[in-house]
């Protein structure tokens, strides 16, 4: 191992020689105060920027060990430190220098949730903080002495100013990990009583904007305050200050197991309740207002998606007669329909676990949610394929235990299956459960209920692997990440712009590899779905989210991962237009 010395040495006689010649600085430094890994040097200024790690030992980071004695705790404590780095590197960095990604130094930060990540790693001898650098050139030409100034001088005041713990706010540091721990504690305990989701009292639920994430700080945000019927305390494990006075308790809205309606008027706050619990499958950073929305982890947001891929699923506990004779028990398509894609949507949910549903009116397909009075009576059901969610829906719930959310403002007929029934009305919520049901007692809508047979039994798929292609060209592997809902996998474009649920473009690239990995190590032809991305999941528990890098070699950094769901895993994979499975019977 080289000293930074001798870095230095090295930046001062690159200066002015050609980019490639930047090589010669791959390898190991060790500073006094930790160690600086130079993985990978990019080929030229404008190419993806060089990958470099700092390892700081715990006897110069001065992590306190309680705040990563667990699992929840350690991944709480990486996401903190990821964003005191980026906080340190908008401070001290001096930005562009020369052309291209020339200055850049960059880590991969999270947005409002709390994902786990591969931007820090935490161990009991040291902390790590994966960084990508733009090497300094003009032209291709290096400018020796300001990488120097990047890599000698700024980067130790960076680490200094963002890894060591007597340099950060230990009451901001512990207050971040102990909400996460908060929130993963109200998670783990709603399954038992009979919840699917939670909303704190004192939260803030809408954004800043339709195009922020960060909560809206007007004067005229109103708080959240739970109806007294629907109201819960759950116990935590760490205290806060909540309401004005510190407790180890919290009260708030749960929403119980079943079938449950959002409704309301318009612009009174149903989507952005609903928007709120689709995000509460993730913790949220403190301060976010949403830190106390958990919901089941099993949620999964559902929406109609016309065009999308369909691949050999069962749909015919929705969709059967079709004209022509066209089987729907192994239904497969390249251009479905929005009702056949909202169907087929619910089917592969639950094909991988998925144990809620959040439906939103505004986002399905009107002619898959509902048929009322008057259609049935032009249209006769014989010559109708489509079975509404509103006729299977309680059927899902009773028989499979899967539960639904659904945001619902301008259709009364659900009142006849909802267990539970919440009007938001100027953005907050009321129980109108009793008057939903006394309505549908006595304001009949002489609706007939279209359910031909009983919902059929779920039937697994196994994809086969060798429609899984991630070459394009000479690469045996290029799967590049361009947006949060788009991959591209090999020479085929994934489109996940329905898979709702996505955070963090750092879990769009995750996803993409994953399904790689996936292909290489579990698909053998016999595997279900199912059985593919739970393996994948507990691989991640096992081993970490460095492997998703397909280049990936030990103690080299794939610093921008970003752990995604399993379910949204299955999701990308259903939509990839390649793959090929086949029914398990």
């Amino acid at each position: 191992m080289l000293s930074f010395e001798q870095l230095r040495h090295t930046l001062a006689r690159l200066d002015g020689r050609g980019y490639k010649a930047y090589k010669d600085i791959e390898g190991a430094f060790r500073h006094e105060r930790f160690v600086l890994f130079i993985d990978h040097v990019q080929g030229d200024p404008f190419a993806s920027p060089s990958k470099i790690r700092v390892r700081v030992p715990q006897s110069v980071a001065g992590l306190p060990s309680s705040l990563f004695a667990n699992r929840v705790r350690r991944i709480a404590l990486q996401d903190f430190l990821t964003r005191t780095v980026h906080r340190a590197i908008r401070q001290i960095s001096h930005g562009h220098r020369g052309m291209g990604k020339s200055g850049l130094i960059a880590i991969d930060v999270g947005g409002q949730e709390v994902l786990e990540r591969t931007a820090v790693v935490i161990t009991d001898q040291w902390v790590e903080a994966r960084l990508h650098v733009g090497l300094p050139a003009q032209g291709r030409t290096i400018l020796g002495r300001q990488a120097e100034a990047m890599l000698c001088q700024e980067l130790p005041q960076i680490v200094h100013q963002g890894l060591c713990w007597n340099q950060l706010d230990y009451a901001e540091g512990e207050r971040f990990v102990s909400c996460v721990e908060n929130q993963e504690a109200i998670r783990s305990q709603l399954d038992e009583r009979g919840l699917i989701a939670f909303v704190g009292d004192g939260a803030i639920l809408p954004r800043a904007s339709g195009a922020s994430e960060k909560p809206l700080v007007s004067g005229q945000v109103q708080p959240f305050r739970s109806p007294d019927s629907l109201r819960v305390t759950f116990s935590l494990p760490n205290p806060i200050d909540h309401l004005g006075h510190r407790t180890t308790t919290i009260t708030g809205m749960g929403i119980p197991k079943g079938v449950t309606l959002i409704v309301g008027g318009g612009y009174h706050g149903k989507s952005t309740l609903l928007r709120a619990l689709e995000r509460g499958v993730y913790p949220h950073i403190p301060g976010d207002g949403r830190e106390w929305v958990v919901t089941s982890r099993e949620a999964m947001k559902i929406r109609a998606e016309d065009g999308r891929r369909i691949e050999r699923v069962d749909i015919s506990g929705f969709i059967t007669n079709l004209p022509f004779g066209q089987d729907t028990t192994q239904f497969s398509t390249d251009n479905a329909s929005g009702s056949t894609s909202q169907a087929a949507s619910i089917l592969e949910a639950l094909e991988v676990g998925a144990t809620a549903l959040l439906l939103d009116e505004d986002t399905s397909a009107t002619n898959f949610m509902v048929r009322d009075a008057r259609m049935q009576a032009l249209v006769n059901k014989a010559h109708e394929p489509i079975t509404p969610f509103l006729d299977r829906v309680r059927e899902l719930y009773q028989t499979y235990g899967v539960s639904t959310i659904l945001v619902m403002g301008g259709c009364g007929d659900y009142f006849d299956v909802a267990d539970t029934v919440i009007m938001m009305r100027e953005y907050l919520p009321h129980d109108v459960t009793q008057e939903a049901h006394h309505i549908a007692k006595t304001l009949g809508t002489n609706r007939q209920r279209e359910v031909p047979f009983a919902m059929p039994p779920l039937v697994p798929r196994i994809p086969l692997a060798e429609s899984i292609d991630p070459s394009r060209g000479r690469r045996e592997v290029k799967i590049d990440t361009k947006a949060l809902d788009l991959i591209l996998f090999g020479e085929e474009t994934l489109d996940l712009h329905a898979v709702e649920q996505l955070v963090d473009i750092s879990q769009t690239r995750a996803i993409g590899c994953a399904i790689h990995l996936a292909a290489q190590r579990f698909m053998d032809d016999k595997q279900p779905v199912r059985e593919i991305v739970r393996a994948i999941d507990q691989l991640f528990d096992k081993e970490g989210l460095d492997l998703l890098d397909p280049f990936h070699r030990a103690g080299h950094h794939p610093g921008n991962f970003a752990r995604p769901r399993p379910l949204e895993i299955a999701a990308a994979l259903n939509r990839l237009r390649s793959v090929r499975m086949r029914q398990q019977r």
